[in-house]
């Protein structure tokens, strides 16, 4: 890579890393340090969302669908409009009136007033797990990028480089610095991608009479895609948005109701069309470029069996001239640690909240959280250092989530008769079906996802506990509080 790329890419990575320490000197406690001090707007708010959902994770693997599927792989991110939209209308108005009258910091928190203790804690051991893997998933996003650009560093070598960087403002700043690093880096790959990836991309392929000459007819087909395949990106990608422990912080430092209902309707149109169909046309262009040898000069010439995630970073590496390419690199690190960082400050305040129960008013309060996010930042390292697939290792974290928690969540919010029996065992339930089904490897019915089973495990415990155990619940007197 020429210097000129190096000292961009250089220039950006210190940007970030003056955010967070511009914000170690204004975070006065945990309510800052987790939530923002609950004054931002809908626009920060909506492109931390999108930018957070849309990272590293799908930037690439979205490049990488593109490469193995062509345009039908854009449908996984239109279920990330469902759940947004879908959350907009009915979750927001209650979780934001909870969360602002009882000033919670963790998405766990919302169950102490349905369920009990016990529910509160696995429901924070879940999340962590969930958020430790959604953490490694970013950086291996971002090792795997930098290692098919800087060709002297290893994959190991860049996951150490993605992850010090990520962590160590992160742990600095806290959720301001992770939401206002969220707006510039959104701001940044969105311009990048429309103007200088795509383009580009599109002209040193050799245009539509190459591409098409050189791709299947059905890459260019939104069909190209099977029932089982979009079964799963439902059942996992939609009710992430329920249970979201980073969703659920940016709910709580908004400013007003129809702020946060605001920044959710942006952040669903962001996904989808306009990342969606970015993402997995420059995969297309990846797939184009590797068939017709152009990556033969770095290693891989077609039939050399080239992992699809690492079709679009070959693709930048090769068609991008000097300047430029520093600026796209930029631009996926913009993505990749947009969500790294915010997956760390879930992690972090599950462990402090949820799982140790510390009072976060107390001295020194502040402190522990840095030292906790520290420390799953270093776990999440290890992690990625251990995962060869970046989609995989975060749908996965997706899955074990969703199939513990959202069922519950659910009930809490919308069935007056749910209870903490039946909280808790759907919760362990669910979770533990989907991932003794992965780790297995069984082979299920018509090749349904294992996170289908987990899912209709914790229903059919939750309404069954329920029925055959009924106890008066905890229930919140009077309406939701309205703060406009």
């Amino acid at each position: 890579m020429h210097w000129l790329d190096i000292l961009i890419i250089t220039l950006y990575l210190l940007g970030m890393l003056s955010v967070g320490y511009y914000f170690l000197k204004k975070n006065k406690d945990p309510e800052d340090y987790y939530v923002g001090g609950r004054k931002m707007g809908s626009l920060q708010i909506g492109l931390s969302v999108v930018a957070t959902d849309v990272g590293g994770g799908f930037s690439i693997g979205l490049g990488g669908l593109g490469f193995i599927m062509g345009i039908s792989g854009s449908w996984m991110l239109f279920t990330g409009l469902i759940g947004a939209w879908i959350t907009s209308a009915i979750l927001i108005p209650r979780v934001f009136s909870l969360g602002y009258k009882f000033k919670f910091l963790t998405f766990p928190q919302i169950f102490s007033l349905f369920y009990n203790p016990r529910v509160v804690l696995l429901a924070g051991i879940i999340s962590a797990i969930g958020y430790l893997g959604f953490t490694s998933s970013q950086i291996l996003a971002g090792a795997k990028l930098v290692s098919s650009t800087f060709t002297t560093l290893t994959l190991n070598k860049a996951i150490i480089l993605m992850g010090v960087i990520t962590i160590v403002y992160t742990v600095m700043g806290g959720l301001k610095a992770v939401v206002y690093t969220d707006t510039i880096q959104w701001l940044i790959l969105m311009g990048g991608l429309l103007f200088i990836g795509i383009p580009l991309g599109y002209i040193k392929v050799g245009g539509y009479q190459v591409i098409t000459d050189t791709i299947p007819q059905n890459f260019f087909s939104l069909t190209n895609v099977t029932w089982q395949t979009l079964l799963k990106w439902f059942v996992t990608i939609v009710p992430i948005w329920f249970v979201g422990m980073t969703l659920y912080q940016r709910i709580y430092a908004s400013n007003s109701v129809k702020q946060a209902k605001r920044a959710w309707f942006y952040a669903g149109l962001f996904e989808y069309p306009v990342m969606a169909f970015m993402g997995v046309l420059l995969g297309l262009f990846g797939r184009v470029a590797y068939e017709n040898g152009m990556f033969t000069e770095i290693g891989f010439a077609p039939g050399s069996g080239l992992d699809a995630e690492m079709g679009l970073p070959l693709l930048l590496r090769t068609v991008l001239p000097v300047g430029l390419m520093g600026i796209m690199v930029a631009a996926y690190f913009s993505a990749i640690m947009s969500t790294a960082d915010s997956c760390l400050m879930a992690s972090s305040g599950n462990i402090l909240t949820d799982i140790l129960g510390l009072d976060e008013k107390k001295k020194n309060s502040l402190r522990y959280s840095q030292i906790i996010t520290l420390f799953v930042g270093i776990t999440a390292l290890i992690l990625a250092a251990n995962m060869p697939n970046v989609l995989e290792l975060m749908l996965y974290s997706y899955a074990f989530m969703v199939s513990g928690l959202f069922v519950p969540v659910v009930g809490a919010l919308f069935w007056k008769r749910s209870t903490p029996l039946a909280a808790f065992w759907s919760m362990l339930l669910g979770g533990g079906t989907t991932i003794t089904l992965i780790i297995s490897e069984i082979k299920l019915p018509v090749d349904l996802d294992p996170n289908v089973f987990g899912i209709s495990t914790s229903l059919i415990v939750f309404v069954a506990l329920t029925l055959l155990f009924p106890k008066e619940r905890k229930v919140l007197s009077g309406k939701y509080p309205d703060h406009e």
